[in-house]
């Protein structure tokens, strides 16, 4: 067990020094979020070509500007926003910023987009899909070259708390590493929602006998370690 077993959290600096987590989004949300994006241009351009069908040769021309604008500068006006979203992905609670955290850049989302090109190669974003399912920030090619990340929007905290945890001494003895794991995962326990919580503590629930289970008494126990292994244990 380790910290990247744990979760995908990827951690940032702010300019001011600030240290905060960000959670990548991984291919699954990315492309449901894509599909709606591409069905929402797709009835815009319906329109616009019904639009200007009876317009004959200038028509064609404009349709074919509008496709061009549709197509690259859909995601960029919207990643501007103060949302730093798509309709697609602020479906799904994702937005794209900065490998910082901060809102993405102007310079940053136009290279993002404009290599959804190179992404897209060599049939239906393969290059992409690659690239998201190897590397643990699920960054496309765009993304590495524009320095940004997509990441789920901040969830409610669920302010739990270690006061009321009872101590317990873990199952078998924990490698550094391990009780470091623990301990991050007690250190964040107060910003996660309660869902969250418990899922991450699934996956640590060996460290307290309760491999295979998930749920509150699990979570409070994996919490338990980590207050025994602060040193904070029952006289």
């Amino acid at each position: 067990m380790s910290d990247a077993i744990l979760d995908t959290v990827v951690t940032a600096e702010t300019p001011e020094g600030i240290m905060i987590e960000l959670r990548p989004a991984g291919l699954t949300p990315r492309l449901y979020a894509f599909m709606i994006d591409f069905l929402i241009r797709m009835c815009v351009l319906m329109l616009v070509g019904t639009a200007f069908r009876f317009l004959g040769g200038v028509g064609t021309g404009l349709y074919l500007i509008g496709l061009f604008l549709l197509e690259w500068f859909y995601p960029v006006i919207f990643e501007l926003s103060r949302r730093g979203a798509t309709p697609g992905k602020r479906t799904f609670k994702l937005k794209v910023v900065m490998d910082s955290g901060l809102p993405i850049t102007p310079a940053a989302s136009i290279t993002r987009n404009l290599l959804r090109v190179a992404d897209f190669l060599p049939f239906m974003y393969g290059f992409a899909a690659v690239s998201i399912l190897i590397r643990r920030d699920f960054k496309r090619l765009g993304d590495i070259a524009a320095a940004t990340l997509v990441v789920y929007e901040p969830l409610p905290s669920s302010k739990a708390t270690l006061d009321d945890v009872e101590p317990l001494a873990p199952a078998y003895p924990l490698s550094p590493r391990d009780q470091s794991a623990v301990i991050a995962f007690a250190a964040r326990a107060p910003r996660l929602t309660v869902e969250r919580l418990d899922e991450l503590a699934a996956l640590a629930a060996p460290v307290s006998g309760n491999a295979g289970e998930s749920g509150p008494v699990v979570t409070r126990r994996v919490l338990g370690v980590a207050q025994w292994l602060l040193g904070r244990r029952q006289p």
